[in-house]
């Protein structure tokens, strides 16, 4: 039983019988109204907002209303106590068995426990990593790709229909540098002295293994033919080779992903006039010149007539350009393209993982994709940070083989993924981070991603030393501990916890969950070390069998959550 789902079944009863007796008006909305854990203990294990969501639709004075409420949620079975606090909270205390039984639901649902159907019916698409195919995935790609993997996770533990997608930039001018940067490296296996790298190539040594590959495919086929020639058939080679290395790296990092998107077939597939023939035929593009920007120029503004999307009608700044003055499409156009093809293909919602770099990016965004769904999907994005890669408070130096950045295979060679992918979600997405190899290997209570492994060992452990057995017959009421009681109400939040990040779009509140959650059976292992009646194996058999049970909980948990992570729950360490 999710416990807060239960209360709030039960205030939408009170709420209906207040309707029937005519204290409230009858058929009220009752939207928004939940029940929360109160940031502060003191306040008791429950809180409800339903008297100050409701008072102005009630027309009432909140606290009234709350006084009415409270009176018959005094009679819920579970509930010790009712108080109303402040203008019009109310907050409830519980028996403890109401905390208690829940550890027979987690037992019984096991790594599903927290399972919820709050997404049912409902797809979205979460787009992420979408590197430019022009080189290895770097550090930054990692926080992204890591981000993205665990929101997808986090919503299908939601209920959600996720797909994950990969939107390949393999057209423009990047791509045409890659094959020209590749071309160098062919004429290079086949003998040639090339000299120092070109301003503007791509100079990594990366690029060396594609044009052996290459020259091994083709020989001299392609070392004295025009570029016209030689170009589009090296370009589609070395983009094909970077996305095998870029798909590797995310197979060693354990991402997925479900839909890979060519930008080059969209674009030629006539994706982008379809997409500017319906935003026309909604009276949404026009011919205009923008006012000049304000600070810095951006690349698609002209001081003459182009065609522009009225952005600023869906809460943009201001209206944008879609084509330029000479008849070629902006970045934008195939980006609005792409984004039509998304909600084609059936997505309610959409979710796009971006670097910080394309901050001033995300409102002519999220204004194409209502313009594009007449105002019925959102898109939300979620923009990283980048992550400075450091070594015992000193920067690491930047890889040789990639030549500029270090690359993601460097940082997984040196930490593993598990350590990778829990410490990229120790910070909210938007923060910067300074990753430390030195601090993040540390077995420590400072390094949370050994914290929570640890907890769940050490749970393991004390499971393999009771030697198993059945819980079924377990009297919680044995379980009598305040700390006991805080970690089981810790379990029992799980399921809320699940939902509200996933209604934010925040796995990295799953992290800090987990973190709290080792925390507190961290710190009732420690009590049992002080005092060996608190022990979870003891004399009294029936106490041991109680406390087991919790312990067993307390792992299904940690390893439910870890799971949503990407990360390993470790049985010794």
């Amino acid at each position: 039983m999710n416990i807060f789902h239960h209360f709030e079944q039960e205030i939408a009863a009170i709420l209906s019988a207040l309707g029937t007796d005519g204290t409230l008006p009858s058929g009220l909305d009752v939207s928004g109204v939940s029940c929360e854990t109160p940031r502060d203990p003191s306040h008791g294990d429950m809180a409800t907002n339903a008297a100050m969501v409701l008072a102005k639709r009630a027309g009432m004075p909140p606290r009234q209303l709350a006084e009415h409420i409270a009176a018959r949620m005094e009679q819920i079975k579970g509930v010790s106590a009712v108080e109303i606090a402040g203008p019009g909270f109310i907050n409830l205390r519980l028996d403890p068995m109401m905390w208690k039984a829940r550890i027979t639901d987690i037992l019984t649902a096991g790594t599903d426990w927290g399972q919820s159907e709050i997404g049912r019916g409902q797809r979205v698409n979460v787009e992420y990593v979408s590197a430019n195919p022009t080189g290895p995935l770097h550090a930054a790609h990692a926080r992204g790709a890591i981000i993205g993997d665990s929101l997808a996770a986090l919503l299908e533990k939601a209920g959600f229909e996720v797909t994950r997608e990969y939107y390949i930039n393999d057209a423009g001018a990047q791509v045409d540098t890659l094959a020209r940067s590749a071309h160098l490296r062919y004429r290079e296996a086949l003998g040639e002295d090339i000299g120092t790298i070109p301003e503007g190539f791509y100079p990594g040594e990366y690029l060396k293994d594609t044009g052996k590959a290459f020259a091994s495919q083709h020989g001299e086929a392609y070392l004295n033919r025009p570029e016209n020639e030689w170009l589009p058939v090296i370009r589609s080679f070395a983009i094909d080779a970077m996305m095998e290395s870029i798909k590797t790296d995310l197979e060693r990092l354990n991402i997925t992903i479900d839909v890979f998107s060519s930008e080059r077939a969209l674009v030629e597939g006539g994706a982008v006039n379809t997409a500017m023939e319906k935003l026309d035929a909604d009276g949404l593009i026009y011919e205009g010149v923008l006012e000049p920007p304000k600070g810095k120029t951006p690349e698609d503004w002209e001081p003459r007539e182009q065609t522009l999307f009225r952005a600023s009608d869906f809460g943009d700044d201001t209206d944008r350009p879609i084509k330029k003055s000479d008849g070629t499409w902006t970045y934008f156009a195939a980006d609005v393209a792409y984004h039509l093809d998304k909600l084609s293909r059936g997505s309610d919602r959409l979710v796009d993982i971006w670097g910080a770099d394309h901050g001033g990016y995300v409102k002519r965004m999220q204004a194409a994709v209502a313009a594009l769904s007449g105002q019925k999907n959102a898109l939300d994005v979620r923009l990283c940070q980048l992550v400075k890669l450091m070594d015992g408070g000193k920067p690491v130096k930047m890889s040789k083989r990639a030549g500029t950045f270090i690359t993601l295979s460097d940082v997984l060679d040196t930490v593993g993924k598990d350590i990778l992918r829990f410490i990229m979600l120790t910070r909210r997405s938007d923060q910067a981070m300074d990753f430390d190899y030195a601090k993040v290997t540390e077995q420590s209570r400072d390094n949370p991603v050994f914290y929570v492994q640890y907890a769940h060992a050490r749970a393991s452990s004390v499971l393999r030393q009771s030697g198993g057995g059945s819980h079924d017959d377990a009297d919680f009421t044995l379980l009598e501990d305040d700390a006991e009681l805080d970690l089981i109400r810790m379990m029992a939040s799980w399921p809320r916890v699940v939902e509200s990040a996933a209604e934010a779009h925040e796995p990295h509140r799953i992290a800090f969950f987990l973190n709290d959650l080792a925390a507190s059976f961290h710190a009732l292992w420690n009590r049992g070390r002080d005092k060996p009646e608190l022990r979870f194996i003891v004399d009294d058999k029936s106490v041991t069998i109680a406390r087991l049970a919790m312990v067993e909980a307390a792992a299904l948990v940690i390893r439910s959550g870890l799971a949503m992570l990407g990360v390993e729950a470790a049985e010794e360490m």
